[in-house]
Protein backbone atom coordinates (compact mmCIF):
# COMPACT_ATOMS: atom_id res chain seq x y z
CA UNK A 1 0.00 0.00 0.00
CA UNK A 2 1.29 3.50 -0.83
CA UNK A 3 1.75 6.07 1.67
CA UNK A 4 -0.95 8.19 0.33
CA UNK A 5 -3.51 5.25 0.33
CA UNK A 6 -2.51 4.69 3.85
CA UNK A 7 -2.95 8.01 5.10
CA UNK A 8 -6.01 8.43 3.25
CA UNK A 9 -7.70 5.21 4.41
CA UNK A 10 -6.72 6.73 8.07
CA UNK A 11 -8.77 9.56 7.22
CA UNK A 12 -11.84 7.83 5.29
CA UNK A 13 -12.24 5.80 8.84
CA UNK A 14 -12.16 9.27 11.00
CA UNK A 15 -14.76 10.19 8.52
CA UNK A 16 -17.27 7.55 8.68
CA UNK A 17 -16.87 7.73 12.60
CA UNK A 18 -17.93 11.62 12.87
CA UNK A 19 -20.59 11.61 9.98
CA UNK A 20 -22.36 8.55 10.83
CA UNK A 21 -23.67 8.78 14.29
CA UNK A 22 -27.00 7.53 15.74
CA UNK A 23 -29.42 10.84 16.28
CA UNK A 24 -32.55 11.08 17.64
CA UNK A 25 -35.21 13.05 15.98
CA UNK A 26 -34.89 15.61 13.09
CA UNK A 27 -31.30 17.29 13.53
CA UNK A 28 -32.39 20.79 13.09
CA UNK A 29 -34.61 20.68 15.89
CA UNK A 30 -32.55 18.79 17.79
CA UNK A 31 -29.19 21.26 17.53
CA UNK A 32 -31.07 23.84 19.07
CA UNK A 33 -32.42 21.31 21.43
CA UNK A 34 -28.69 20.65 22.48
CA UNK A 35 -28.14 24.28 22.62
CA UNK A 36 -31.06 24.75 25.29
CA UNK A 37 -29.44 21.29 27.13
CA UNK A 38 -25.95 22.75 27.19
CA UNK A 39 -27.49 26.59 28.45
CA UNK A 40 -29.61 25.53 31.44
CA UNK A 41 -26.81 22.88 32.68
CA UNK A 42 -24.22 26.02 32.95
CA UNK A 43 -27.41 28.25 34.64
CA UNK A 44 -27.70 25.17 37.21
CA UNK A 45 -31.35 26.22 38.03
CA UNK A 46 -34.78 25.73 36.50
CA UNK A 47 -35.41 26.84 33.52
CA UNK A 48 -38.38 29.75 34.10
CA UNK A 49 -38.20 31.02 29.99
CA UNK A 50 -36.58 30.75 26.81
CA UNK A 51 -35.40 32.83 23.91
CA UNK A 52 -33.96 31.43 20.89
CA UNK A 53 -32.28 32.45 17.81
CA UNK A 54 -31.97 30.37 14.38
CA UNK A 55 -30.41 30.86 11.23
CA UNK A 56 -33.06 31.16 8.42
CA UNK A 57 -32.19 27.32 6.82
CA UNK A 58 -32.32 26.10 10.40
CA UNK A 59 -36.00 27.74 11.05
CA UNK A 60 -36.84 26.36 7.33
CA UNK A 61 -35.59 22.82 8.46
CA UNK A 62 -37.41 22.87 11.71
CA UNK A 63 -40.84 24.46 11.52
CA UNK A 64 -42.41 21.11 10.17
CA UNK A 65 -40.76 18.16 11.93
CA UNK A 66 -42.16 16.43 14.90
CA UNK A 67 -39.58 16.38 17.90
CA UNK A 68 -39.30 12.99 19.39
CA UNK A 69 -41.50 11.80 22.57
CA UNK A 70 -43.34 15.17 22.28
CA UNK A 71 -46.20 14.66 19.00
CA UNK A 72 -45.35 18.72 18.68
CA UNK A 73 -43.95 19.80 15.38
CA UNK A 74 -41.37 22.52 15.92
CA UNK A 75 -38.42 24.28 17.13
CA UNK A 76 -40.28 25.93 20.51
CA UNK A 77 -41.02 22.14 21.48
CA UNK A 78 -37.20 21.48 21.24
CA UNK A 79 -35.73 24.20 22.83
CA UNK A 80 -38.30 23.91 25.67
CA UNK A 81 -37.95 20.11 26.31
CA UNK A 82 -34.27 20.80 25.51
CA UNK A 83 -33.69 22.94 28.46
CA UNK A 84 -35.81 20.81 30.97
CA UNK A 85 -34.68 17.40 30.43
CA UNK A 86 -32.25 16.99 27.86
CA UNK A 87 -29.32 15.10 28.42
CA UNK A 88 -26.31 17.64 27.65
CA UNK A 89 -23.80 14.88 26.53
CA UNK A 90 -25.64 13.01 24.49
CA UNK A 91 -25.31 15.47 21.43
CA UNK A 92 -27.84 14.45 18.88
CA UNK A 93 -29.84 11.96 21.22
CA UNK A 94 -29.71 15.18 23.82
CA UNK A 95 -33.88 13.78 24.46
CA UNK A 96 -33.55 10.24 24.53
CA UNK A 97 -34.18 10.63 28.63
CA UNK A 98 -37.17 12.67 28.53
CA UNK A 99 -40.57 11.82 30.54
CA UNK A 100 -43.93 12.73 30.12
CA UNK A 101 -43.62 15.21 33.09
CA UNK A 102 -40.49 17.13 30.41
CA UNK A 103 -42.93 17.15 27.83
CA UNK A 104 -46.24 18.36 29.53
CA UNK A 105 -43.77 21.19 31.36
CA UNK A 106 -42.69 21.97 27.54
CA UNK A 107 -45.89 22.77 26.43
CA UNK A 108 -46.72 24.49 29.56
CA UNK A 109 -43.98 26.58 28.88
CA UNK A 110 -45.28 27.23 24.92
CA UNK A 111 -49.05 27.86 26.16
CA UNK A 112 -48.02 30.81 28.42
CA UNK A 113 -45.53 32.24 25.45
CA UNK A 114 -42.34 31.80 27.76
CA UNK A 115 -40.58 30.68 24.45
CA UNK A 116 -39.57 33.18 22.14
CA UNK A 117 -37.85 32.11 18.75
CA UNK A 118 -36.34 34.24 16.08
CA UNK A 119 -34.30 33.84 12.87
CA UNK A 120 -30.75 35.12 13.93
CA UNK A 121 -28.82 37.70 12.14
CA UNK A 122 -25.29 36.06 11.31
CA UNK A 123 -23.56 34.59 7.92
CA UNK A 124 -23.58 31.04 9.51
CA UNK A 125 -26.14 28.33 6.86
CA UNK A 126 -26.45 26.19 10.28
CA UNK A 127 -26.78 28.48 13.70
CA UNK A 128 -28.57 27.55 16.87
CA UNK A 129 -28.87 29.92 20.02
CA UNK A 130 -30.72 29.20 23.13
CA UNK A 131 -30.72 31.50 26.28
CA UNK A 132 -32.31 30.54 29.14
CA UNK A 133 -33.09 32.34 32.17
CA UNK A 134 -34.56 31.97 35.60
CA UNK A 135 -35.65 35.23 37.22
CA UNK A 136 -32.72 37.73 36.22
CA UNK A 137 -30.27 34.72 35.81
CA UNK A 138 -29.28 33.65 32.43
CA UNK A 139 -27.25 31.29 30.31
CA UNK A 140 -26.30 31.12 26.71
CA UNK A 141 -25.18 28.61 24.51
CA UNK A 142 -24.72 28.92 20.44
CA UNK A 143 -24.05 26.45 18.21
CA UNK A 144 -22.94 26.98 14.57
CA UNK A 145 -21.63 25.68 11.14
CA UNK A 146 -22.47 21.90 12.43
CA UNK A 147 -25.16 20.36 14.87
CA UNK A 148 -23.17 19.88 17.79
CA UNK A 149 -20.48 22.60 17.11
CA UNK A 150 -20.47 25.02 20.56
CA UNK A 151 -19.15 28.39 19.72
CA UNK A 152 -20.40 30.22 22.35
CA UNK A 153 -21.51 29.97 25.93
CA UNK A 154 -22.04 33.04 28.64
CA UNK A 155 -23.18 33.03 31.80
CA UNK A 156 -24.75 35.94 33.90
CA UNK A 157 -22.59 38.33 31.78
CA UNK A 158 -19.37 35.95 32.24
CA UNK A 159 -18.17 34.85 28.71
CA UNK A 160 -16.87 31.23 28.89
CA UNK A 161 -16.59 30.44 25.10
CA UNK A 162 -16.73 32.80 21.90
CA UNK A 163 -15.61 32.10 18.39
CA UNK A 164 -15.57 34.12 16.05
CA UNK A 165 -18.75 33.76 13.72
CA UNK A 166 -17.40 35.43 10.41
CA UNK A 167 -14.70 33.68 10.27
CA UNK A 168 -15.96 29.84 9.73
CA UNK A 169 -13.75 27.33 11.34
CA UNK A 170 -13.59 23.52 9.79
CA UNK A 171 -15.54 21.19 12.00
CA UNK A 172 -14.57 18.26 9.94
CA UNK A 173 -11.78 16.25 11.92
CA UNK A 174 -11.30 14.15 8.87
CA UNK A 175 -9.26 15.56 5.20
CA UNK A 176 -10.39 13.41 1.98
CA UNK A 177 -10.47 16.73 -0.21
CA UNK A 178 -7.87 14.85 -2.18
CA UNK A 179 -9.82 12.15 -2.74
CA UNK A 180 -12.04 10.58 -5.18
CA UNK A 181 -14.87 8.39 -6.16
CA UNK A 182 -12.14 5.35 -6.98
CA UNK A 183 -10.74 6.19 -4.04
CA UNK A 184 -13.55 5.26 -1.85
CA UNK A 185 -14.25 2.51 -3.75
CA UNK A 186 -10.82 0.91 -3.64
CA UNK A 187 -11.32 1.43 0.45
CA UNK A 188 -14.79 -0.24 0.63
CA UNK A 189 -13.20 -3.07 -1.26
CA UNK A 190 -10.06 -3.63 0.46
CA UNK A 191 -9.59 -2.17 3.90
CA UNK A 192 -9.24 -4.73 6.62
CA UNK A 193 -12.87 -5.51 7.97
CA UNK A 194 -11.63 -4.55 11.45
CA UNK A 195 -11.54 -0.81 9.94
CA UNK A 196 -14.88 -1.04 9.05
CA UNK A 197 -17.03 -3.72 11.42
CA UNK A 198 -18.92 -0.46 13.73
CA UNK A 199 -21.32 0.60 10.27
CA UNK A 200 -23.36 -2.97 11.30
CA UNK A 201 -25.28 -0.39 13.80
CA UNK A 202 -26.38 1.94 10.85
CA UNK A 203 -28.27 -1.53 9.40
CA UNK A 204 -29.66 -2.14 12.89
CA UNK A 205 -30.30 1.20 14.18
CA UNK A 206 -32.43 2.40 10.25
CA UNK A 207 -33.69 -0.93 10.10
CA UNK A 208 -35.60 -1.03 13.65
CA UNK A 209 -37.00 2.09 12.77
CA UNK A 210 -38.52 0.51 8.87
CA UNK A 211 -40.07 -2.18 11.13
CA UNK A 212 -41.57 0.78 13.50
CA UNK A 213 -42.53 2.77 10.63
CA UNK A 214 -44.68 -0.30 8.73
CA UNK A 215 -46.86 -0.37 11.85
CA UNK A 216 -48.22 2.92 9.64
CA UNK A 217 -48.51 5.43 12.86
CA UNK A 218 -46.03 7.32 11.61
CA UNK A 219 -45.51 10.73 9.34
CA UNK A 220 -47.50 10.29 5.86
CA UNK A 221 -47.38 6.55 6.35
CA UNK A 222 -45.96 6.04 3.00
CA UNK A 223 -44.71 2.54 3.38
CA UNK A 224 -47.12 0.94 5.35
CA UNK A 225 -49.50 2.66 2.57
CA UNK A 226 -47.07 1.12 -0.27
CA UNK A 227 -47.50 -2.47 1.67
CA UNK A 228 -51.11 -2.33 1.40
CA UNK A 229 -51.19 -1.39 -2.12
CA UNK A 230 -48.88 -4.26 -2.67
CA UNK A 231 -51.43 -6.66 -0.74
CA UNK A 232 -54.37 -4.91 -2.81
CA UNK A 233 -52.51 -5.57 -6.51
CA UNK A 234 -52.04 -2.35 -7.35
CA UNK A 235 -48.15 -2.33 -6.81
CA UNK A 236 -46.15 -5.44 -7.85
CA UNK A 237 -44.13 -7.59 -5.14
CA UNK A 238 -40.52 -7.28 -5.86
CA UNK A 239 -37.10 -6.09 -4.82
CA UNK A 240 -37.91 -2.38 -6.24
CA UNK A 241 -40.75 -2.44 -3.81
CA UNK A 242 -39.34 -3.73 -0.79
CA UNK A 243 -36.11 -0.68 -1.36
CA UNK A 244 -39.27 1.26 -1.44
CA UNK A 245 -41.23 -0.16 1.57
CA UNK A 246 -38.84 0.05 3.86
CA UNK A 247 -36.49 2.56 3.57
CA UNK A 248 -39.74 5.11 2.97
CA UNK A 249 -40.97 3.23 6.13
CA UNK A 250 -38.03 4.32 8.03
CA UNK A 251 -38.35 7.95 6.99
CA UNK A 252 -42.33 8.12 8.58
CA UNK A 253 -41.33 7.02 11.75
CA UNK A 254 -38.09 9.42 11.95
CA UNK A 255 -39.87 12.48 10.55
CA UNK A 256 -43.03 11.25 12.14
CA UNK A 257 -41.68 11.70 15.88
CA UNK A 258 -40.81 7.76 16.95
CA UNK A 259 -38.52 7.88 19.58
CA UNK A 260 -35.91 5.38 18.21
CA UNK A 261 -32.36 7.05 17.17
CA UNK A 262 -31.55 6.59 13.72
CA UNK A 263 -28.31 6.56 12.15
CA UNK A 264 -27.32 9.75 10.61
CA UNK A 265 -25.19 10.86 7.79
CA UNK A 266 -23.23 13.80 7.30
CA UNK A 267 -25.66 15.23 10.43
CA UNK A 268 -29.27 14.06 8.68
CA UNK A 269 -31.13 11.11 9.84
CA UNK A 270 -33.11 10.62 6.39
CA UNK A 271 -29.53 10.92 4.76
CA UNK A 272 -28.04 7.86 7.10
CA UNK A 273 -31.65 6.18 6.08
CA UNK A 274 -31.02 7.04 2.20
CA UNK A 275 -27.85 5.35 2.47
CA UNK A 276 -29.13 2.23 4.74
CA UNK A 277 -32.03 0.67 4.13
CA UNK A 278 -31.56 0.36 -0.25
CA UNK A 279 -28.36 -1.49 0.32
CA UNK A 280 -29.46 -3.56 3.31
CA UNK A 281 -32.54 -4.81 1.53
CA UNK A 282 -30.73 -6.01 -1.48
CA UNK A 283 -28.36 -7.51 0.66
CA UNK A 284 -30.89 -9.53 1.65
CA UNK A 285 -32.32 -10.37 -1.86
CA UNK A 286 -28.63 -11.45 -2.70
CA UNK A 287 -28.07 -13.64 0.28
CA UNK A 288 -24.92 -11.08 0.93
CA UNK A 289 -22.69 -12.64 4.10
CA UNK A 290 -21.33 -10.19 6.69
CA UNK A 291 -18.28 -9.21 4.54
CA UNK A 292 -20.28 -7.97 1.57
CA UNK A 293 -23.08 -6.32 3.72
CA UNK A 294 -20.21 -4.06 5.80
CA UNK A 295 -18.34 -3.15 2.70
CA UNK A 296 -21.55 -2.18 0.79
CA UNK A 297 -22.63 -0.21 3.57
CA UNK A 298 -19.02 1.42 3.75
CA UNK A 299 -18.95 2.42 0.41
CA UNK A 300 -22.41 3.73 0.07
CA UNK A 301 -21.80 5.94 3.78
CA UNK A 302 -17.99 7.18 2.51
CA UNK A 303 -19.78 8.14 -1.07
CA UNK A 304 -22.44 9.82 0.52
CA UNK A 305 -20.24 11.91 2.55
CA UNK A 306 -17.90 12.53 -0.31
CA UNK A 307 -20.25 13.93 -2.40
CA UNK A 308 -21.64 16.17 0.73
CA UNK A 309 -18.57 17.78 1.71
CA UNK A 310 -18.60 19.28 -1.84
CA UNK A 311 -22.23 20.67 -1.01
CA UNK A 312 -23.12 23.56 1.58
CA UNK A 313 -24.15 21.55 4.81
CA UNK A 314 -27.56 23.21 4.53
CA UNK A 315 -28.81 24.48 1.36
CA UNK A 316 -31.71 24.09 -1.41
CA UNK A 317 -31.11 21.11 -2.48
CA UNK A 318 -32.42 18.13 -0.96
CA UNK A 319 -29.16 15.77 0.31
CA UNK A 320 -31.58 12.63 0.26
CA UNK A 321 -30.33 12.47 -3.43
CA UNK A 322 -26.91 12.69 -2.58
CA UNK A 323 -27.13 10.24 0.02
CA UNK A 324 -28.69 7.91 -2.20
CA UNK A 325 -25.88 7.96 -4.93
CA UNK A 326 -24.36 6.52 -2.00
CA UNK A 327 -26.81 3.87 -1.65
CA UNK A 328 -26.76 3.30 -5.55
CA UNK A 329 -23.23 2.67 -5.26
CA UNK A 330 -24.02 -0.01 -3.03
CA UNK A 331 -26.49 -1.75 -4.64
CA UNK A 332 -24.51 -1.71 -7.54
CA UNK A 333 -21.40 -3.90 -5.63
CA UNK A 334 -23.91 -6.21 -4.25
CA UNK A 335 -25.30 -6.57 -7.80
CA UNK A 336 -21.79 -7.28 -9.01
CA UNK A 337 -21.43 -4.28 -11.43
CA UNK A 338 -17.79 -2.99 -9.76
CA UNK A 339 -16.44 0.33 -9.78
CA UNK A 340 -18.00 0.97 -13.37
CA UNK A 341 -21.39 0.64 -12.54
CA UNK A 342 -21.10 2.51 -9.34
CA UNK A 343 -19.41 5.62 -11.42
CA UNK A 344 -22.33 5.11 -13.84
CA UNK A 345 -25.42 4.94 -11.69
CA UNK A 346 -23.87 8.26 -9.56
CA UNK A 347 -23.51 10.08 -13.28
CA UNK A 348 -27.42 8.68 -13.97
CA UNK A 349 -29.05 10.36 -10.63
CA UNK A 350 -27.17 13.51 -10.85
CA UNK A 351 -28.62 13.58 -14.37
CA UNK A 352 -31.86 13.00 -12.71
CA UNK A 353 -32.57 14.29 -9.06
CA UNK A 354 -30.11 17.25 -9.70
CA UNK A 355 -33.02 19.83 -9.19
CA UNK A 356 -34.74 18.42 -6.25
CA UNK A 357 -35.36 21.19 -3.60
CA UNK A 358 -35.21 21.11 0.21
CA UNK A 359 -38.27 22.78 1.66
CA UNK A 360 -37.50 22.07 5.21
CA UNK A 361 -37.52 19.05 7.16
CA UNK A 362 -41.61 17.66 7.39
CA UNK A 363 -43.24 14.22 7.29
CA UNK A 364 -43.16 14.93 3.48
CA UNK A 365 -39.53 14.44 3.71
CA UNK A 366 -40.39 10.48 2.98
CA UNK A 367 -41.50 11.22 -0.53
CA UNK A 368 -38.38 12.61 -1.00
CA UNK A 369 -36.42 9.32 0.18
CA UNK A 370 -38.82 7.14 -1.60
CA UNK A 371 -38.34 9.17 -5.12
CA UNK A 372 -34.26 9.12 -4.66
CA UNK A 373 -34.32 5.38 -3.47
CA UNK A 374 -36.54 4.41 -6.76
CA UNK A 375 -34.00 6.79 -8.76
CA UNK A 376 -30.83 4.69 -7.15
CA UNK A 377 -31.97 1.33 -8.01
CA UNK A 378 -33.46 2.53 -11.36
CA UNK A 379 -29.65 4.22 -12.18
CA UNK A 380 -28.00 1.07 -11.02
CA UNK A 381 -30.11 -1.31 -13.50
CA UNK A 382 -29.66 0.98 -16.20
CA UNK A 383 -25.99 0.53 -14.94
CA UNK A 384 -26.18 -3.30 -15.08
CA UNK A 385 -26.97 -2.53 -18.61
CA UNK A 386 -24.17 -0.67 -19.84
CA UNK A 387 -26.35 2.44 -20.11
CA UNK A 388 -25.83 5.99 -18.46
CA UNK A 389 -26.83 9.55 -18.61
CA UNK A 390 -23.88 11.17 -20.54
CA UNK A 391 -21.25 13.67 -20.17
CA UNK A 392 -23.01 15.76 -22.96
CA UNK A 393 -26.27 16.09 -20.91
CA UNK A 394 -26.90 19.35 -18.54
CA UNK A 395 -24.68 18.93 -15.70
CA UNK A 396 -23.39 15.30 -16.16
CA UNK A 397 -19.85 15.06 -16.87
CA UNK A 398 -18.36 12.22 -18.85
CA UNK A 399 -15.86 11.73 -15.37
CA UNK A 400 -18.27 11.08 -12.18
CA UNK A 401 -15.76 13.40 -9.88
CA UNK A 402 -16.37 16.49 -12.15
CA UNK A 403 -20.03 15.43 -12.44
CA UNK A 404 -20.17 15.31 -8.38
CA UNK A 405 -18.12 19.09 -8.23
CA UNK A 406 -20.69 19.87 -11.05
CA UNK A 407 -23.52 19.49 -8.32
CA UNK A 408 -21.39 21.24 -6.00
CA UNK A 409 -21.35 24.17 -7.88
CA UNK A 410 -25.20 24.07 -8.24
CA UNK A 411 -25.71 23.80 -4.92
CA UNK A 412 -23.24 26.24 -4.07
CA UNK A 413 -23.84 29.07 -6.20
CA UNK A 414 -26.90 28.22 -8.10
CA UNK A 415 -29.59 27.68 -5.37
CA UNK A 416 -28.71 30.89 -3.22
CA UNK A 417 -31.87 33.32 -4.49
CA UNK A 418 -33.71 29.21 -4.59
CA UNK A 419 -33.22 28.86 -0.24
CA UNK A 420 -34.35 32.23 -0.04
CA UNK A 421 -37.77 32.10 -1.92
CA UNK A 422 -38.36 29.13 -0.18
CA UNK A 423 -38.26 30.34 3.12
CA UNK A 424 -39.95 33.00 2.19
CA UNK A 425 -42.91 30.97 0.77
CA UNK A 426 -43.17 28.82 4.19
CA UNK A 427 -43.10 31.71 6.46
CA UNK A 428 -46.01 33.38 4.66
CA UNK A 429 -48.28 30.61 3.58
CA UNK A 430 -51.73 31.51 4.67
Amino acid sequence: MSERDANLWAEFVKALKQEVVPALGCTEPISLALASALAARHLGKQPERIEAWVSANLMKNGMGVTVPGTGTVGLPIAAAVGALGGDADAKLEVLKSLTLEHVQSGKRMLEEGKVKLGVADVPNILYAEACVWHGEEYARVAIADAHTNVVAIEHNGEVLLKRDLSQRQPVEQYDIDGATARDVYDFAMHAPLEMMYFIHEAAVLNGALADEGMSGRYGLHIGATLQRQIEAGLLSEGLLSRILTRTTAASDARMGGATLPAMSNSGSGNQGIAATMPVVVVAEHVKADQERLTRALVLSHLIAIYIHTRLPRLSALCAVTTASMGAAAGMAELLNGGYPAVSMAISSMIGDLAGMICDGASNSCAMKVSTSAGSAYKSVLMALDGTRVTGNEGIVAHDVDVSIANLGKLAYDGMAQTDTQILRIMMHKS
